[in-house]
């Protein structure tokens, strides 16, 4: 991964790499998702909670499953979804991760497959926003009509051009592998963070994933955004 630094565009993802999101949202965001798919389709608990994860593993976003096979709005899912009460009170960061942020040169924007408001949320809490030239959303990674959050590689090569830039000069800095090797896949660099990972990486679509292990298409393991700076 050769870059000048000054050159660099870096997409990072929010959830588990910029703080803890197992903690924060994502066992009550799983919650949230659960209750809006059996109330909305009339299943029962179990069968809300296995959909929810087949349209994961399957789309790669439980979303994107619902609204191709159930017609559901993108824009009611996520508002009713993403509510979280309390989220700010559980949202934590690390200090050294925000202070490496700062000095890490180039442009940076948030890449999430999240709803703006939820990010702009825990954004606020980690009072890290000002250190971004942006923020891209789910609602953002829309093509011809469609949503194609990540791990979509035409959304990635779609993106970079926005930032008009070619995708050999962007950085993609998250948790989830699959999003990574899409990212390699059309010239991008990848950078897989590993701090809020937690003993298991089962979440992730690659069933031989193991922490202590770089795929192929991961350029570097990092546990720690300070790391970006020593390579940089």
């Amino acid at each position: 991964m050769v870059r000048h630094a000054h050159d660099t565009v870096w997409l990072f993802d929010l959830d588990d790499t910029l703080h803890d999101a197992a903690t924060a949202s994502m066992p009550q965001l799983h919650d949230s998702m659960n209750a809006y798919i059996r109330d909305e389709l009339g299943l029962d608990a179990e069968a809300a909670t296995q959909l929810r994860r087949r349209y994961w593993q399957w789309y790669g976003a439980t979303l994107l499953g619902l609204v191709r096979h159930h017609g559901v709005k993108p824009a009611h899912f996520l508002h009713v979804t993403h509510r979280l009460p309390g989220l700010e009170e559980r949202v934590r960061g690390h200090a050294h991760d925000i202070a490496a942020l700062a000095r890490l040169p180039g442009r940076k924007f948030i890449f999430t497959n999240a709803p703006a408001a939820y990010a702009r949320r825990v954004l606020e809490v980690l009072g890290i926003g000002r250190l971004f030239d942006g923020l891209i959303a789910v609602e953002d990674m829309a093509m011809f009509g469609h949503l194609r959050p990540k791990p979509d590689a035409r959304m990635l090569r779609h993106m970079a051009a926005r930032l008009k830039v070619p995708p050999s000069r962007c950085v993609l800095v998250e948790d989830t592998l699959v999003h990574q090797k899409a990212a390699r896949r059309i010239g991008m660099g990848t950078v897989w963070m590993q701090r809020w990972l937690r003993g298991s990486v089962s979440h992730v679509k690659s069933a031989n994933a193991r922490r202590h292990r770089k795929p192929v298409y991961v350029d570097r393991r990092v546990r720690t955004l300070r790391a970006l700076l020593r390579r940089v």
